[in-house]
């Protein structure tokens, strides 16, 4: 502030009372000069007014001694009224002359040399000449002569150039005092006033300018300098108040950003902030802390049951759980969506971490009040340790996130710790997703069949179509690989409606050739839930005119327990579309009369897994048995997935199945392969007639 102060002292040649009064002197002396010179030129008339006047006066007293002395031609006469005449001593030349010019008597002097002559010489000019005609009346009146008389102007002129002296002398004199008393005036009623508000703004804190005012300078309550005052204060307690509120602005965009505005956590970023320090801490002491990243499983479906509102407070509900637990962690965020995080402290080992993440999910996992609704939700945690997985605080939090997600792929509703191999796993799995969102466009996809025999009389009634992916780096990989990446990116609606299509393709092209087979389509849950995909279906078979009745939607069991009630209105409309529907792998997930009997379903198809172990487990046996029976009772053809051996064929034959499929009667095929197979079993004509 002082120095401040220092720098913006103002200098006296600059203060405004200084400049007022430069402006002011200069202004009144040329004014003065302008109006003393008009003075001067009104002097200088009355100057030459006044030797006018005195020579007149001359002149008139010695005419007639004049006029006598040339009447009488008496150059004595004339010598001696020339005398009289030079006893004035403004009289330079004086002549009393005939008629004819001839001198009677003549006498002249000098002019008088002054220092400031050539200024009045300027003025009225060195001399003046004056001549009058000697006249007499004698009985007319007649000229006998002339006077000439010559006047030195410096004696009349010296008293105009003292007065012009006074005259500037008296104006400029007066144009300082003006200066002067404007000066004075100015300085003490405007200057000090102003330079006193200058001092009082430098003392004011620019980052508070509210807590302190302008003082009204004394007499100037009521004029500008009062009201300048008054509009300073008001706008130093504006920008006091706009500062506040810029300020709280300011601090809620800060925490915006740093908190979670819905639980009211810490955002990601201030909770790496937290983790870095917490590992500086921990290193410092010799420590190891462990990272939580805790993921609630399936949160979609809670808020496709219970509405967004309702999902929001859970979610609130469920960090209020993790902020009760502050006593025994250092920090806990919001990381995104579903997934939170948090930092177990002073870690004695990996056992506590264990211990912890039970206890953990044993709290999660206690039932939910929100509302009038009790809601039970799973979660799956993800474990890093620092120093032991990593010392950076980007990678252990990675590391957590990366092992959460690793686990949910595995199993929910469990904790998993990272382990080294997970890195190439999680990058292979990325390759492999920038790799899969391009394998349509580069035509890597292609698609196989696998005939559907009807174990009755070993006739081919149909035909599953099978997506198959060549890479070109990694060779065939495999569809329970890449069909998980698919469903995590998107890309499954994308694929799914090429196989569709494809699938169409070739029911036109064995049409062509008098074939007139059912194809099935695995169509994944996600397909299924989405919005539009009935109209997508619809569209791709008018596009390529093939009748619903040859296409058979297969969709897995599992998909429909996520909500039982739209997965049948969804399957009653594609039914109404003429489309069939099956229900694939039955018997892997939560198969129950109840809902099977909900089903517009056409068909179940027993899982491979089941039938490859028939006979020689028991209890693989009995399900195979329980599964055709329910089937048999609910008026659904039963079909055998995965049937290698003939034993297997004659159990299910026997025991009610109807159709089957496996390598006992072929792998999947390309369709010229396929085409060639049907022609090998069946006679063509044949089977167009029985169609």
């Amino acid at each position: 502030m002082e120095d401040r102060t220092a720098s913006n002292k103002i200098a006296w040649k600059s203060s405004l009372s200084t400049q007022l009064m430069v402006r002011a002197l200069i202004g009144a002396v040329v004014v003065g000069i302008t109006l003393s010179c008009f003075q001067v030129m009104w002097e200088a008339g009355k100057a030459s007014s006044q030797i006018d006047d005195d020579a007149n006066q001359l002149l008139a007293v010695i005419e007639d001694a004049a006029t006598q002395a040339v009447y009488s031609i008496d150059a004595d006469l004339a010598e001696r009224v020339l005398e009289g005449l030079f006893a004035r001593r403004a009289v330079k030349y004086a002549g009393i002359f005939h008629p004819n010019k001839l001198a009677l008597a003549e006498k002249q002097r000098p002019a008088v040399q002054k220092q400031f002559r050539w200024i009045t010489d300027a003025i009225l000019g060195k001399e003046k000449t004056f001549q009058i005609d000697l006249q007499k009346a004698s009985p007319t009146l007649e000229t006998y002569g002339m006077l000439i008389v010559k006047l030195d102007t410096w004696y009349v002129s010296s008293l105009l150039l003292e007065r012009s002296a006074n005259i500037f002398i008296t104006t400029l004199l007066s144009a300082f005092i003006l200066a002067l008393v404007l000066y004075l005036g100015y300085h003490f009623y405007l200057t000090q006033p102003l330079k006193s508000l200058t001092t009082s703004l430098q003392k004011i804190n620019p980052a508070k300018p509210g807590l302190q005012s302008l003082p009204t300078p004394l007499h100037h309550q009521s004029d500008e300098v009062g009201f300048l005052v008054s509009s300073a204060n008001d706008l130093l307690d504006s920008i006091a108040k706009h500062q506040q509120e810029r300020h709280a602005a300011e601090a809620r965009v800060i925490r915006l950003s740093q908190y979670d505005a819905l639980t009211g956590l810490p955002t990601r970023g201030l909770f790496n902030q937290y983790l870095k320090s917490a590992i500086q801490d921990a290193q410092s002491h010799n420590q190891s802390l462990a990272v939580f990243c805790i993921g609630i499983d399936d949160f979609k479906s809670i808020n496709e049951q219970y509405g967004y509102a309702k999902g929001d407070k859970l979610l609130q509900a469920f960090a209020e759980r993790l902020i009760k637990l502050r006593d025994y962690i250092h920090t806990s965020c919001r990381l995104a969506g579903d997934q939170f995080a948090l930092v177990l402290y002073n870690l004695a080992s990996s056992y506590t971490a264990a211990a912890f993440a039970e206890g953990l999910l044993e709290e999660m996992h206690r039932p939910f009040i929100v509302d009038d609704s009790e809601i039970s939700l799973r979660c799956t945690i993800g474990i890093s340790i620092f120093p032991e997985d990593s010392e950076d605080a980007d990678r252990v939090l990675q590391k957590a996130e990366q092992t959460m997600l690793h686990a949910k792929l595995k199993g929910a509703s469990q904790f998993h710790f990272y382990v080294a191999a997970l890195d190439t796993e999680i990058r292979s799995r990325k390759n492999l997703e920038r790799d899969l969102a391009q394998a349509i466009k580069k035509q890597q996809f292609s698609v196989v069949y696998q005939p559907q025999i009807r174990l009755q009389d070993s006739q081919i009634v149909g035909a599953e179509i099978l997506i198959r992916w060549r890479h070109p780096e990694r060779g065939w990989v495999p569809p329970d690989v890449f069909i998980p990446v698919a469903e995590s990116t998107g890309k499954i609606f994308e694929i799914g409606e090429w196989v569709l299509s494809e699938a169409c393709k070739q029911i036109k092209a064995w049409q062509k050739v008098g074939l007139n087979l059912l194809v099935a389509v695995n169509v994944s849950a996600h397909q299924l839930k989405r919005e539009g995909f009935i109209d997508t279906v619809q569209d791709i078979l008018s596009k390529h005119q093939v009748a619903p009745e040859q296409i058979e939607l297969e969709v897995t069991e599992t998909s429909f327990m996520e909500n039982i009630e739209d997965a049948v209105q969804i399957l009653k409309k594609l039914n109404s579309l003429g489309l069939m529907c099956a229900v694939d792998d039955f018997g892997t997930g939560y198969s129950s009369l109840s809902y099977l009997k909900q089903l517009p379903v056409a068909k179940i198809k027993i899982d491979k897994q089941f039938v490859r172990d028939l006979m020689a487990d028991d209890d693989d046996t009995q399900i195979v048995h329980a599964i055709i029976q329910l089937g048999r009772s609910l008026r659904l053809t039963v079909v055998a997935e995965g049937v290698e051996t003939v034993e297997q064929q004659e159990f299910l034959l026997k025991d009610g199945c109807e159709i089957a499929q496996g390598y006992l009667f072929s792998k999947p095929i390309s369709a010229n392969e396929f085409t060639r197979y049907v022609a090998e079993r069946i006679d063509i004509d044949e089977l167009a007639g029985n169609s």
